[in-house]
């Protein structure tokens, strides 16, 4: 499996180190880091740990369940996860420097036995049918062109009746965003739908809609507080290059409504 390719706004390649400097300047103790330490900058979607939290409390997972991380980046979901329900979870993402950021973090905050990082494709996934109980998606579909293939493998690696949280950013119709976002630096990087081609190709891929609750308005809210607020010296900037332009991009886009913040749980 080959790094994602330099033609995106991921992998800068230096991850680690520049979170790693960060947590230092702010004078975290590295041998005696907390999860809590790493609450603003590991969660790289929408509302941030509050949309991690709430999507988990919609998941249910328990200390038995087997858990992927679809799409994890640097690991927020599956840390928070393995931490909160004490279960075991394997994360996946594309780009390597993204896993051995995830890897190093899971170890400075003692996690390192509950989870296990693996570089794969999300559309192709390692593992056999059947392998996992929940699977969580965030903010990671926008970046896939080949919908179908990506929740074609998802539901395959879910056992019976097994669901699949998501989070994530649509399109009005025929709206268009400003750029720079968050997954991509020009159009042609993002790969959004509406929200009802985001049904139809889970309910096309086999899946039955528990829940489905969009929360634009929440999420335009709790954006624009972020965009007040003084930055964490140990936030997303550290390691997202221009992430001023890309979080105001995505505010004013969910303000106005040409982007659409969909939460919702897909049943086997």
């Amino acid at each position: 499996m080959n790094d994602i390719s330099v033609d995106t706004p991921y992998s800068s390649g230096v991850s680690r180190i520049d979170i790693e400097k960060a947590l230092i300047a702010a004078g975290r103790d590295l041998g005696a880091l907390q999860l809590t330490d790493l609450a603003l900058v590991e969660d790289f979607h929408t509302m941030g740990r509050i949309a991690t939290g709430a999507l988990a409390e919609l998941a249910r997972p328990t200390p038995e369940s087997r858990v992927l991380d679809a799409g994890s980046g640097i690991g927020g979901t599956a840390r928070f996860v393995a931490d909160t329900y004490g279960c075991r979870v394997t994360a996946v993402d594309l780009t390597e420097d993204y896993c051995e950021t995830a890897r190093w973090l899971n170890t400075l905050v003692g996690l390192e036995d509950r989870i296990v990082v693996q570089q794969g494709d999300v559309t192709d996934l390692p593992f056999a049918t059947g392998s996992f109980d929940v699977v969580f998606s965030q903010h990671v579909q926008m970046n896939i062109p080949d919908k179908n293939a990506l929740y074609r493998e998802v539901h395959r690696v879910l056992d019976t009746a097994g669901l699949l949280a998501i989070w994530d950013i649509t399109v009005a119709e025929d709206a268009v965003a400003d750029y720079p976002l968050p997954w991509a630096d020009r159009p042609d990087q993002s790969h959004l739908l509406t929200p009802a081609a985001l049904r139809a190709v889970l309910e096309r891929s086999g899946f039955a809609l528990e829940h489905w609750d969009d929360l634009t308005d929440q999420a335009a809210t709790i954006m624009r507080m972020v965009l007040t607020a003084p930055p964490n010296p140990v936030g997303l900037q550290v390691f997202v290059p221009n992430f001023a332009e890309k979080i105001e991009h995505l505010t004013q886009a969910l303000s106005d409504g040409r982007l659409r913040a969909i939460r919702a749980i897909a049943v086997k």
